[in-house]
């Protein structure tokens, strides 16, 4: 398994400060994309029990709850949907107060669908879902936490 980064103090991404991981790995490729080095699922780095304890140790670090933001890449791609996963569900049963927040190029129609078991256990777990593809030509820079006019912000546990 594979990620291409974590940012440890993130201000950007969500609302408060966030840890965020970025999966390696897309299908999308989506033109103009913000992180096209993410998109080769060779490139980036092994995921290790590290790692994984870098995330959760972040969440806390300095006494400053944060929340996880997992971007890509594609997170529940394929490739992607252990991973991903695996991350969520560590991070809820450590560090329960944690919102996690995912980013994905697929729709929230077509995660239901999705063929991986992992994706809709993860769906389960998260607390918001930033759905669709990145879309140049509905760039809006002023939008909270969205590239494109066509990307939602899905609070997942309302549909619940």
């Amino acid at each position: 398994m594979r990620y291409s980064g974590l940012i440890r103090n993130d201000l950007a991404a969500a609302p408060g400060v966030s840890v965020t991981f970025f999966t390696q790995g897309c299908p999308h490729r989506c033109k103009g994309c913000h992180n096209p080095e993410t998109w080769n699922f060779d490139g980036g780095k092994e995921f290790t029990s590290g790692t994984l304890n870098e995330i959760i140790s972040g969440l806390t670090a300095q006494g400053i709850q944060r929340d996880l933001c997992i971007m890509g890449g594609e997170p529940l791609c394929d490739e992607n949907a252990f991973l991903t996963y695996l991350v969520v569900k560590e991070v809820k049963e450590k560090v329960p107060g944690a919102k996690i927040y995912i980013w994905s190029g697929y729709t929230y129609e077509q995660l239901q669908r999705a063929s991986h078991p992992q994706v809709k256990h993860t769906l389960e777990i998260a607390d918001f879902l930033i759905d669709g593809p990145y879309i140049e030509e509905e760039r809006d820079v002023t939008l909270e936490m969205r590239g494109s006019r066509n990307q939602r912000i899905i609070d997942l546990k309302k549909k619940i």
